[in-house]
Parts: structure tokens; sequence; C-alpha cells
């Protein structure tokens, strides 16, 4: 009995591991253009400042 409780345990975290990988997929892909945006701003602030030194 106490090893099929332990098995129910790994099988649920592997539910919420994947459930967890769903949310950010769909987060990355209903905001890609803020985040390409706000990458874009960073290495041109990078970029900016390395050619300044």
């Amino acid at each position: 009995m106490l090893k099929n409780f332990f098995a129910e345990e790994d099988a649920i975290g592997t539910v919420e591991m994947i459930l967890i990988l769903v949310v950010l997929i769909g987060l990355v892909i209903i905001f890609k253009e803020q985040l390409t945006s706000l990458v874009n701003k960073i290495f041109k602030t990078i970029n900016s400042k390395a050619t300044s030194i």
C-alpha cells in the first residue's frame, strides 16, 4: 500500500510539470510580440554601450 502511494505521487508531479510547461508556452505565444520588442531593446542597449567603451 505504501509503495502505491509513492508511485501515485510521481505521476502527480509529472502532470504538474506538464501543466506548468503548457502554461509557460501559452504565455510566450500570447506575448510573443512584446517579448520580441523587449529583447530587441535590451540587445540594442547592450550593443550601444559595448561600442561606446
